[in-house]
């Protein structure tokens, strides 16, 4: 019975031992992952609501900075963790330098993805709201993230790029400048006058409000075709107008040619028969 309680006594001593030793270090590690946490909240709120006074600055970019305060605090925080329960740094740090490299070995592509999103982030060659082009896929831009990209085609189909697509590719921004030259082609018979269907086409141009005066609306003829002479009028226009105003030039450019008698003709092709000589006997 005796035996029974040193042994008791060895190991209340043992507990007390271990609470007086490390007990503080699990109220000192959890007060700072409170703070910590905490802390990567408010520093993250601050930081976007202080780029939001950048009104130049990309929407897109606010939270990302945010997001990465957030992480880089969070990540000081489990380093001060391990420090307060005695556990070296440096060697936390290279192991999870080590694991960071096995894990980016095994996701190269998934990073690659992330590096893309990176640059597509601060080089900006588009924002949410643009109609870009890059490669076979075109649509509105509707959301960038550090993987991905989502467009919407112009029938409202969704496509989910990833980031690693569209930065490899060279991409055609249709939404960057604020105005956009349009062209209205029609090919006219040679046997009409070329100057009226000039004149035809200028008054058409001139009658839309949409089109702008400076630069000044212009006709041209821009080549003989196989069975028409090409003419074209080029007016520039706001880009939000550019659709709208090609679908009303273009019907309205066929109804004003046709009020003038100017044809627009068929593909036609002159075919010379050339008789064959008798054979001699």
């Amino acid at each position: 019975m005796d035996e029974t309680l040193l042994h008791f006594d060895a190991g209340l001593a043992v507990a007390q031992e271990m609470v007086v030793t490390y007990g503080l270090s699990v109220i000192g590690a959890i007060l700072i992952l409170i703070v910590g946490w905490a802390l990567s909240r408010w520093l993250s709120r601050a930081t976007e609501k202080a780029l939001s006074r950048f009104k130049k600055l990309d929407d897109t970019l606010k939270p990302f900075f945010a997001s990465l305060v957030r992480y880089l605090v969070l990540a000081i925080t489990v380093v001060a963790v391990f420090d307060e329960f005695g556990v070296k740094t440096t060697s936390f740090v290279a192991v999870l330098g080590a694991a960071g490299l096995a894990i980016g070995l095994a996701l190269q592509g998934t990073l690659s993805n992330v590096a893309a999103g990176v640059m597509l982030l601060l080089f900006r060659p588009y924002k949410v709201g643009d109609y870009i082009q890059a490669g076979s896929l075109s649509g509105t831009v509707k959301s960038l993230s550090l993987f991905l990209t989502e467009l919407a085609t112009p029938d409202n189909v969704q496509i989910t790029v990833p980031n690693g697509e569209l930065w490899n590719k060279a991409i055609t921004n249709y939404s960057t400048n604020p105005t956009r030259r349009l062209g209205i082609p029609v090919g006219i018979s040679y046997s009409d006058d070329i100057g009226q269907a000039l004149e035809v086409l200028l008054r058409v141009a001139q009658a839309d409000s949409r089109v702008l005066g400076d630069p000044a609306p212009q006709t041209m003829v821009t080549d003989l075709g196989d069975s028409s002479v090409n003419i074209q009028a080029r007016v520039w226009v706001k880009a939000t107008d550019y659709w709208a105003l090609k679908w009303a030039m273009t019907r309205a450019v066929k109804e004003s040619l046709d009020d003038a008698g100017i044809t627009i003709p068929f593909p036609q092709r002159e075919v010379h028969l050339v008789p064959q000589k008798p054979d001699s006997a």
